[in-house]
């Protein structure tokens, strides 16, 4: 006799709203809800929702209506921005679960057997790595809301970035909630010790990792402050924020900072053409004896000569701009250029999309500290979301870098997820690269993470107009994952291409000989009057 819910199931429209939902779950283990350890079973409702497909067909309805409801879950903040939009963007990337609904079902639907079980373990994350790979190019909205990004706090986990980065987290939770779902579904022993053994050969990887992946060698400290204006609302916003960073940036004399950062477009005009706030800020840097790290907002041209509006890191010194500046290389689709703006510039008459496309730079750049004492850190700047690209923070500390610095902003986003689940990727980076991150803002959440992404002193919240000084430990040495890079995500490429020629060749034995067309032949005493009987 069927539940109340198995006959709901059988519902289709019942069955595509169970999938939004189920699809929704995992992004309560993101900040602010920061639910970390539900992530690891967060997939098994949407896991077994999909096993339980009548068709393949439906499996991939399935898990297309899962991915639009994780899209809009862990991207709700933005509906302000994109209103209607958001939706419509939804959709278009969950398209990319539809394949993994049916790499779902292939692999656990039905009976499976032990093999296929412990198969599917590594084929299921793999699938799901893949979709985290594609999405994360810049063009679709760029690796926000990665599964593995929500084990930020979990030092194991960060222990287990550090050797294959954020990828290698994401491809152990989803192989949790795989062996979870074999657990929970499987009818027999067998496939059900399968999936007890995979959970524990999970927890044996990562206490491994934990115990033996090399941690990064302290090498000294550095004293950086970050200033935080805080939320500066009105016609003249721009004047009175800097105003205000110029105060709370006179109150760190005496504290001996090696460096101020301001946040994003904390400075709106171009310091070439506005030379008084270029002597403010050198003013400012000899008051507190350190350089100051503000990022322009405004319209300027770069070293070439292009012309248009850059967001830009500039390194202030005693006596002004030193010349070390970094262009913004990573823009945020609709927030700072619109993708093919002639087709979807409408976007612009429904919600806060740009009026006009920011400029990109054209390289990543490694600032050194000038002057004695701290004189010759080494820092690469990033701006904004870039901070969620983990190739970008580990091509700078493969350049050089000793501390790396993200300047951001998310004041649009007040009082959404977005503040403290932005702040949260500087932990990820840093445990990546074996060097300390600092998160600063104009607005909050700001942050800074040690070598090993833990967390130093206290945040600054978003209702704070403040300055805070931190004691950042310094590190030397490589991780793996700054060494080799993405290998996990390689791995779980060569793990779906290994299914895709098991299959191929278990299709091939499978094929029927060919039928010989030809007439059958007739023995010497047969003749077409007198067949043999």
């Amino acid at each position: 006799m069927r539940t109340p819910v198995g006959r709901s199931l059988t519902s289709p429209w019942w069955r595509g709203a169970a999938a939004v939902v189920a699809g929704a779950l995992p992004a309560l283990a993101f900040p602010e809800p920061a639910l970390w350890w539900f992530a690891y079973v967060a997939l098994v409702p949407w896991m077994l929702l999909v096993r339980s497909a009548p068709t393949a067909r439906r499996a991939a309805l399935d898990g297309w209506l899962g991915g639009i409801g994780f899209m809009i879950a862990v991207h709700h903040w933005l509906a302000p921005s994109l209103h209607v939009f958001l939706v419509v963007l939804a959709a278009l990337l969950g398209l990319l679960w539809a394949g993994w609904g049916r790499l779902v079902r292939s692999m656990l639907g039905g009976t499976p057997s032990p093999g296929r079980a412990a198969a599917a373990v590594a084929v299921v994350p793999s699938g799901w790595l893949v979709i985290e790979l594609i999405r994360s190019w810049q063009g679709l909205g760029g690796p926000w809301g990665l599964l593995g990004a929500s084990q930020w706090e979990v030092a194991p986990a960060l222990r287990l970035a550090s050797v294959g980065g954020v990828w290698l987290v994401s491809l152990l939770v989803v192989a949790v909630n795989t062996a979870v779902t074999v657990v929970v579904s499987a009818p027999w022993a067998r496939p059900r010790l399968t999936g007890v053994v995979s959970l524990v050969l999970c927890a044996v990887t990562v206490l491994s990792v934990w115990i033996w992946a090399p941690e990064p060698e302290r090498s000294g400290t550095a004293r950086i402050a970050v200033v935080q204006p805080g939320v500066v609302e009105g016609a003249d916003a721009r004047e009175r924020r800097f105003a205000q960073g110029e105060t709370l940036t006179r109150s760190l004399a005496g504290r001996d900072p090696d460096l101020v950062v301001w946040g994003e477009s904390s400075v709106s005009a171009d310091l070439a053409t506005r030379p008084d706030l270029a002597a403010r800020l050198a003013v400012l840097s000899r008051a507190v004896g350190a350089e100051i790290l503000v990022n322009v907002d405004a319209r300027s041209t770069d070293a070439a000569g292009t012309a248009g509006i850059y967001k830009r890191a500039v390194l202030v010194g005693p006596n002004g701009p030193t010349g070390d500046t970094y262009d913004k290389m990573r823009l945020v689709p609709f927030g700072e250029y619109i993708p093919a703006r002639a087709a979807l510039g409408w976007a612009t008459s429904v919600g806060r999309a740009a009026g006009e496309d920011r400029e990109r730079g054209t390289r990543q750049v490694v600032m050194v500290l000038p002057g004695e004492g701290r004189g010759g850190l080494r820092f690469g700047p990033l701006v904004c979301f870039e901070s969620a690209f983990p190739d970008m923070s580990r091509r700078l500390v493969r350049d050089g870098a000793q501390l790396l610095i993200a300047q951001s902003s998310t004041s649009t986003f007040q009082g959404s997820w977005a503040p403290e689940q932005h702040a949260s990727l500087a932990a990820l980076r840093a445990a990546e690269t074996g060097r300390p991150m600092a998160h600063a803002t104009l607005t909050g959440t700001s942050a800074v993470f040690g070598p090993d992404g833990e967390r130093i002193g206290a945040g600054i919240g978003t209702d704070r107009s403040t300055t805070a000084v931190f004691d950042v430990p310094l590190a030397r040495g490589t991780t793996p994952y700054a060494e080799f890079g993405d290998w996990a995500v390689y791995a779980a490429l060569a793990v779906l291409a290994a299914l895709c020629a098991t299959d191929g060749a278990r299709s091939f034995r499978r094929r029927p000989g060919p039928v010989l067309l030809v007439p059958p032949a007739r023995t010497a005493h047969e003749s077409a009057t007198h067949p043999v009987r």
